[in-house]
């Protein structure tokens, strides 16, 4: 249910918790945000909602006392702050949430969350502290355990951590920078929970997003922005998402893409009977067999850590097998390297795309021509011809549609659907019809999830083999052929897509066994 907090039971007005009014921030060559008014009012969950780069963040970190604005005023509960850092800000009230958790790993939940607090100065009473943060997580639904150290915990438990950090420092205007971004649809869920009864509490919650079916599912209000201006702002059971996505991104955009009938030919991956560990030694998976025809796409289904990473890793070669066979074209592969498995033809894209997909600093021409440096018409003997390395990477800047100031621009400074048209370009283009695809939307708004699927749509009519590993059941519904569901490193079913449904894959993604095995 949606609520209209703006005014107060006599239907007089109520001083909004945020006031930003025109706000400027200017970056060498950029205006991340430009004369910006922003209003969020205590007791409401507020959705920013805009595409990568729209300057969501950005706002957000002038709120939070990361950044200083060039032009503008803040006014935190009718007063105007003036707010130089994020002491300034905690001390008003405000605490942000990261996408990117700011946790120490080596210590422990309870240490974390006093981590730069003033008080206490000289004695540690850490069994007190750990019980008030054992009350306060139990108040909100936020469990986690305060003596944990934060290298033992999932990113959802790292996630209520850093929420429990704000909230023990006294937060009523909280800031979610993309929090589900790394979340499973069960920790979404439970995390929507936890922020409504925050908001009933009379807290203000701002929640950065570009995922057009959590503004319905969990905000009061919504407010767009679009290439650093306030596009609208309105009451979110006044719109829909046709409306937003077009308010976003400036067109109308198609939800599902066509997909032609699959025309299936030669087995080009084969998995039979695998077994692998993960990296603390412990089984990751368990006898897993299955096989992806050129032109399909198997889709990998399941709730994080239940042995998908680890099967990206095993096609890609950079994790051995223990036992089992992999075949690619029929020919047995097991234990190849990476490298053999480039020359072997399989394309990757990692779900990390920065930290293994990319390298950050070296200019576009060079992050594309990772996979073919090593031959004509890239190099001439031991030396790469440059002229050869320009034409190909504005050949591929053209083609994918990459939208960058220049090929010598580095990596790190495009937007995440722009790092993945890169990746994609790159991979494409050096594989010959076998695609490991890890999470390729995740963090994208809707206007690079649709190019990205319809890329990957593209190979697949070319005749590509592609495995798509996603925690976006939608997504998986919607380009996969079938549907493999994983549960503690073994594959419980193989559905077909048309025949599967997000609530009978959600059963299996909980551990129970589909009764009918389809295509396995």
């Amino acid at each position: 249910m949606t609520f209209d907090h703006g005014h107060n039971g006599n239907g007089a007005d109520v001083v909004p918790a945020v006031r930003m009014v025109g706000i400027v921030k200017r970056f060498p060559g950029v205006v991340a945000n430009d004369g910006v008014n922003l209003e969020v009012r205590a007791g409401e969950i507020h959705a920013l909602l805009g595409e990568n780069g729209a300057g969501k963040s950005t706002l957000m970190n002038i709120l939070a006392g990361i950044y200083r604005p060039d032009e503008g005023q803040i006014y935190i509960h009718g007063r105007l702050a003036d707010i130089r850092s994020p002491r300034d800000a905690i001390r008003l009230g405000i605490g942000m949430v990261h996408q990117h958790f700011m946790l120490v790993e080596t210590l422990s939940v309870a240490e974390n969350i006093i981590l730069g607090l003033e008080r206490p100065r000289l004695r540690l009473n850490m069994s007190h502290i750990e019980e008030e943060i054992t009350e306060l997580s139990r108040h909100y639904g936020l469990q986690v355990d305060p003596r944990a150290y934060i290298w033992q915990l999932s990113v959802g438990e790292q996630q209520r951590v850093e929420i429990l950090k704000a909230l023990y420092r006294g937060a009523d205007i909280l800031i979610m920078d993309e929090p589900t971004a790394v979340l499973t649809p069960q920790e979404a869920n439970d995390l929507g929970r936890t922020l409504r009864r925050m908001a009933g509490e009379g807290k203000a919650i701002i929640f950065i997003t570009h995922k057009l079916d959590e503004v319905a599912a969990f905000s009061d209000r919504v407010t767009v922005l679009r290439k650093g201006r306030v596009i609208a702002t309105m009451p979110t059971a006044q719109t829909n998402k046709a409306e937003l996505a077009r308010l976003m991104v400036g067109r109308e955009v198609l939800f599902r893409l066509e997909k032609e009938p699959a025309r299936l030919g030669d087995v080009m991956l084969e998995l039979r009977d695998v077994h692998v560990l993960n990296d603390k030694g412990l089984p990751a998976l368990r006898g897993v067999s299955l096989e992806i025809r050129a032109g399909e796409i198997l889709g990998i289904a399941g709730v994080a850590g239940n042995g998908q990473r680890e099967l990206a890793e095993v096609v890609t070669g950079l994790r051995p097998v223990t036992s089992g066979r992999l075949l690619i074209r029929g020919r047995d592969v097991t234990n190849y390297s990476p490298r053999e498995a480039i020359q072997a033809g399989v394309s990757h894209v990692p779900g990390d795309r920065l930290g293994m997909g990319l390298v950050p600093n070296l200019p576009v021409s060079d992050n594309v021509i990772l996979k073919g440096y090593r031959k004509p018409p890239l190099s001439q003997g031991p030396f790469l011809d440059r002229h050869a390395v320009v034409r190909f990477a504005q050949d591929l800047i053209q083609r994918f549609r990459i939208d960058t100031p220049s090929h010598t621009t580095p990596v790190r400074l495009l937007s995440g659907g722009n790092l993945q048209r890169c990746i994609l370009a790159r991979e494409i283009v050096a594989g010959r019809g076998l695609l490991v695809a890890v999470h390729p939307t995740r963090g994208l708004d809707v206007g690079a999830t649709e190019a990205v699927q319809r890329m990957l749509l593209e190979q697949r009519a070319r005749g590509a083999a592609i495995l798509l590993i996603s925690e976006d059941l939608e997504e998986l519904l919607a380009l996969s052929d079938r549907i493999a569901v994983m549960y503690e490193g073994e594959v419980l079913g193989i559905v077909p897509a048309e025949e599967a449904d997000v609530e009978s894959i959600g059963l299996m993604m909980a551990g129970s066994r589909a009764t009918a095995v389809a295509g396995g």
